[in-house]
């Protein structure tokens, strides 16, 4: 039996992105069960890759009950709904077998990874005070995506001195902006920026100097998008609900290291459900930015742990 239903997490602040805010991140919890065992996992719908609550739900709801992970990958396409399926059905093998999802995945045994903390887009006084105010966090993430963010920026490292930062614009860039913007990134320390232009609109990136490393996300989804890739990008940015589930996100962290790309691994604004899997694919890589549950006024019972080592794995009772 397969069951999908949606659930709302509050959040603790308005988040905001270059695209617009939001104020709770709504989800779908999915539960697969055979013999008297359940398995589960969350996904999270997103618009900008042409996904809602219903269509999502749809999706899953025209599934086979029966399906197993290898018939999933062909049943649907690299999203939300797969991801949540996939993640549900690894769940549920490593409890038939009586063992932990990476032991089935023939995984070393995983531990904490420092995660990134992300500040919303606000206006320089408010992102100044919420740097200052996580200060202490080893890795901040600022999502920016105008044409005057260098006041923010100056905003945020003058309330975080000594923290690492890295920046997601969230396509909302052009190539000249970026262009522009980018020797003063380097001059603040910044250590990475995501996605600065559109995907589908960012071949300048192949022509312009990249002096610091650019991460794909809005365009790198699975091992397909990987080509298109090529001379634009130094780091990839696996997201699970991007891949769709953990099956495909191991695939292309295998496949981007071949290629010689660093990783970032990613969410969307989720619970600990939907951070649980990617902690496994976190381990080792160059940035981890699973932050999701720590932007909620509210979580699952029995949620990942974040503390000074970071987020660690789940426990066995709560998935995996």
């Amino acid at each position: 039996m397969i069951t999908v239903t949606p659930d709302i997490f509050r959040l603790a602040q308005v988040f905001t992105i270059s695209r617009g805010s939001r104020t709770e991140a709504r989800v779908l919890t999915v539960r697969v069960s055979r013999g008297g065992v359940t398995g589960w996992g969350e996904c999270v719908p997103y618009a900008r890759y042409g996904e809602t609550l219903e269509s999502v739900t749809a999706q899953i709801e025209g599934l086979d009950v029966g399906i197993d992970r290898l018939a999933l990958q062909q049943a649907l396409p690299a999203g939300a709904a797969r991801n949540a399926v996939d993640c549900a059905l690894w769940d549920l093998e490593a409890k038939m077998a009586g063992k932990r999802v990476w032991e089935v995945a023939g995984l070393a045994a995983p531990g904490p990874e420092i995660t990134a903390y992300t500040l919303s887009l606000d206006t320089p006084e408010n992102m100044r005070a919420a740097a200052a105010k996580n200060a202490f966090r080893p890795l901040l993430k600022i999502k920016l995506g105008t044409p005057d963010d260098m006041p923010r920026l100056e905003a945020v490292r003058e309330g975080a001195p000594k923290t690492r930062i890295i920046i997601d614009a969230n396509e909302g860039w052009t190539a000249e902006v970026y262009a522009e913007l980018a020797p003063h990134l380097v001059a603040m320390g910044v250590a990475l920026v995501e996605q600065p232009l559109p995907a589908g609109a960012d071949d300048m990136l192949a022509e312009m100097a990249r002096p610091l490393p650019v991460c794909a996300d809005e365009a790198a989804h699975d091992c397909a998008s990987l080509p298109n890739l090529k001379g634009k990008y130094d780091v990839v940015n696996i997201k699970l609900d991007k891949t769709g589930g953990l099956t495909e996100g191991l695939a292309l962290k295998q496949a981007a290291l071949a290629e010689g790309y660093g990783l970032m691994v990613g969410c969307m604004v989720g619970s600990s459900l939907a951070m649980a899997p990617a902690t496994l694919l976190a381990q080792g890589v160059a940035f981890t930015d699973l932050d999701g549950p720590l932007l909620l006024a509210e979580d699952r019972e029995d949620p990942l742990v974040f503390d000074a080592q970071g987020v660690h794995p789940p426990s066995a009772k709560f998935w995996g």
